[in-house]
C-alpha cells in the first residue's frame, strides 16, 4: 500500500492493484515523477498542473491535454497517481517495443546508423547529419547513442510512440503574419496532407492574418505613404497628420481590404508551388530537404506566388495612396489603371519584386537556422521548444528579413505608385535603377528605409494579435499541429 500526501492535504491510499508488479525502483520513480507534475501538491494531476509543469521540463504544451485524455481513465478531468502509474507503464511498454525495433544489433543502445536503417525501413530518407541532429535531441551524456532511458524520458509525454512525431518540433511555426509575404512556406507531413491538416493549417493562418493586417493597417498605409512621399522634411508625424486631414481617421484603413483579399490566393498558390518544388529537388526520395534546398524551394514558391498574385499587389499599394473620391471600388481602380497605363501597369516593380524574395527568404531561413541550432546545442536533454521561442525566432527571422530586403521593397513601392501617362519627367524615372539613383541622390542612402519606422513598430502588434487569433481559429478548425 502506497500513500502520498503532505501536511496541508490528508495521504490518499492508492489500490494495491496498481503497484503489485512494479520494482521499488520504478515506483519510487514513478511517485517523485508524480509529484513532480502535481503542483498544487493535491494527490491529482489537472491540465493546469501539466501545462505548467510541461513548461518548466521544456515538453511542448500541445501534449498536456492529449496526456490528460490518454490516462484519464473516470473521466474525472484530472489523473489520480494510480490512474496515472498505470498509463506511464502501459505507454513505457510500447516505447519498450519501438526501441527493441530500432535497436538492431540488440545493444540496448540506438546509434545513428540504426537510425537512418530504421527510417528507410519506413519509407523515409534520412542522411548522418539528420540523423546526428535527432540523435542528440534525446542523447542526454554526449555518447552519440541513445539508451531505453533516455528514450523513454525524452517521449514520456508524447500521445504517440512514432518517433516520426519527433521530427515535428521544429515545424509550423511560421504562421505569424507581419504583412509581409516573402517567407518560405511551411512543410507538412504526408499524413498531416493526407489527413487534411494542411488546409486548415492554412486556413487558421488566412484568419490570424486577415484580422492582424487590419490591426495594424494604419501603421501599414503610414509606410506605404513614406516610402512614395516620405523626405528628410515630411516626417512619420507630419504624414500621419496629412493623411487625417485629407480622409480623416477611416482613410488609414484604405488599401486594407485588397491586402486581406489576396492573403487566400497567395497561400494557396505558394504551398502548392513548394509543394511541387520540393519533389522535384528530391526526385524520388522522401527524405527531409537541406536548408538550401528549402530555401530553392521556398524561392521558388515565393517567385510563382508573386508573379500570380502581384496585380493585386499593385492594386493594394495604389488603394492605399489614392486620395479621398479617386476611385469608387475595387473595380472602379482596376479599370482606371487600366486605361492610364494597359496591363504593364499590374506589373510595375515586378523585378525588384522578384529579387526582394532572394534576400528576404535566404536570410529569414538562415536566422532561423541559427537560432533553432543554437537551442539544439544549448539543450540536448530533449526539451522542446517553447511557444515564446518559436514566436521569438519567427519574429527575429523574419524581421532581419525584411531590413535587408527593404530597399528592393521601397523600390517596388515607388514603382508600383507611378502614372505612367506622366511623361513630364525623364523615362529613368520609370525603370528601377533610376528610382534607385533618384533616392540616393535626393536622400542619400538612408533614403532606401523610409517607412521603416512604421515598419518595426508593427511587428510586435502584429505577431500578437496573430498568434492568438491562430490559436483560436486552430482550435476552432481542429488543426492539431506541434
Amino acid at each position: 500500500m502506497v500513500k502520498y500526501g503532505n501536511s496541508d492535504h490528508p495521504s490518499v491510499v492508492h489500490p494495491p492493484h496498481y503497484l503489485h508488479e512494479l520494482p521499488q525502483e520504478d515506483e519510487e520513480r514513478l511517485e517523485n515523477l508524480f509529484k513532480s507534475l502535481d503542483v498544487d501538491g493535491n494527490g491529482k494531476i489537472d491540465i493546469h498542473d501539466l501545462s505548467v509543469a510541461l513548461r518548466e521540463f521544456g515538453v511542448n504544451q500541445s501534449y498536456a491535454k492529449k496526456f490528460i485524455e490518454h490516462s484519464d481513465q473516470n473521466k474525472s478531468g484530472d489523473i489520480s497517481i494510480g490512474e496515472f502509474i498505470h498509463y506511464v507503464k502501459e505507454h513505457e511498454k510500447n516505447l519498450r517495443l519501438q526501441f527493441s525495433h530500432l535497436d538492431k544489433n540488440k545493444d540496448g543502445m540506438i546509434d545513428v546508423e540504426e537510425l537512418i536503417k530504421a527510417f528507410k525501413e519506413l519509407g523515409v530518407e534520412v542522411d548522418k547529419k539528420e540523423a546526428t541532429k535527432l540523435l542528440q535531441r534525446m542523447d542526454q551524456d554526449g555518447s552519440l547513442a541513445i539508451s531505453f532511458d533516455e528514450w523513454r524520458d525524452f517521449l514520456l509525454y508524447a500521445p504517440s510512440t512514432d518517433i516520426i512525431e519527433i521530427l515535428k518540433y521544429w515545424r509550423h511555426s511560421t504562421y505569424l503574419d507581419i504583412g509581409e509575404d516573402l517567407n518560405v512556406p511551411d512543410d507538412f507531413t504526408p499524413s498531416e496532407i493526407a489527413s487534411g491538416q494542411w488546409w486548415r493549417h492554412l486556413l487558421a493562418g488566412g484568419i490570424a492574418g486577415a484580422v492582424s493586417r487590419t490591426c495594424t493597417a494604419p501603421l501599414d498605409r503610414l509606410k506605404v505613404y513614406l516610402q512614395v512621399h516620405g523626405t528628410k522634411q515630411l516626417g512619420v508625424k507630419d504624414c500621419l497628420k496629412h493623411l487625417l486631414q485629407e480622409g480623416g481617421i477611416w482613410s488609414l484603413w484604405r488599401g486594407n481590404g485588397m491586402n486581406v483579399v489576396k492573403i487566400a490566393p497567395e497561400s494557396a498558390i505558394k504551398f502548392m508551388a513548394y509543394e511541387q518544388a520540393k519533389k522535384i529537388i528530391r526526385g524520388n526520395n522522401t527524405r527531409e530537404l537541406s536548408i538550401y534546398e528549402r530555401f530553392v524551394a521556398g524561392s521558388l514558391a515565393g517567385g510563382i506566388s508573386q508573379t500570380a498574385i502581384y496585380p493585386l499587389e499593385v492594386m493594394k499599394t495604389r488603394l492605399a495612396l489614392r486620395k479621398t473620391g479617386e476611385f469608387s471600388s475595387i473595380i472602379d481602380a482596376a479599370k482606371k489603371m487600366y486605361r492610364k497605363g494597359g496591363w504593364q501597369t499590374f506589373y510595375r516593380g515586378y523585378v525588384p519584386n522578384l529579387l526582394g524574395i532572394i534576400p528576404y527568404a535566404g536570410i529569414d531561413l538562415a536566422v532561423y537556422e541559427t537560432i533553432k541550432n543554437s537551442y539544439l546545442r544549448q539543450h540536448s536533454e530533449g526539451e522542446a521548444p517553447s511557444v515564446l521561442l518559436l514566436l521569438a525566432c519567427g519574429t527575429v527571422s523574419s524581421t532581419c528579413g525584411q531590413v535587408c530586403s527593404y530597399p528592393l521593397a521601397l523600390v517596388r513601392t515607388r514603382l508600383q505608385a507611378q502614372v505612367v501617362t506622366n511623361v513630364g519627367q525623364p523615362q529613368e524615372m520609370y525603370g528601377m535603377m533610376g528610382v534607385i539613383r533618384n533616392i540616393i541622390q535626393r536622400d542619400g542612402p538612408l533614403g532606401l528605409y523610409r517607412g521603416i519606422t512604421p515598419n518595426f513598430l508593427k511587428v510586435a502588434p502584429a505577431v500578437s494579435i496573430s498568434y492568438v487569433v491562430y490559436e483560436r481559429s486552430r482550435q476552432t478548425l481542429g488543426v492539431n499541429m506541434t
